[in-house]
């Protein structure tokens, strides 16, 4: 499989979307205890912030296709 050739602001936006993936999953494996203990997931605004921001820099707000596309070419395990 070729590999995308990425501008800066678009492996920005990429990076910035797997830390949110990351956050994401780490919020929903702390609910994994006892029931007692269960909080709702939490993700940081300032997370969710920074893939919107990487996201408009890099032309694909309103281009998930285009952005998963790069994305799958860039880091195919996600």
């Amino acid at each position: 499989m070729p590999t995308a050739v990425l501008t800066d602001r678009e492996r920005t936006a990429v990076q910035a979307y797997l830390r949110l993936l990351h956050t994401v999953r780490a919020a929903f494996d702390t609910a994994a205890g006892p029931p007692e203990a269960r909080r709702p997931p939490l993700v940081p605004p300032a997370v969710i912030a920074e893939a919107e921001q990487a996201l408009a820099e890099a032309g694909l707000t309103g281009n998930e296709e285009e952005f998963f596309r790069l994305l799958q070419s860039w880091c195919p395990e996600h």
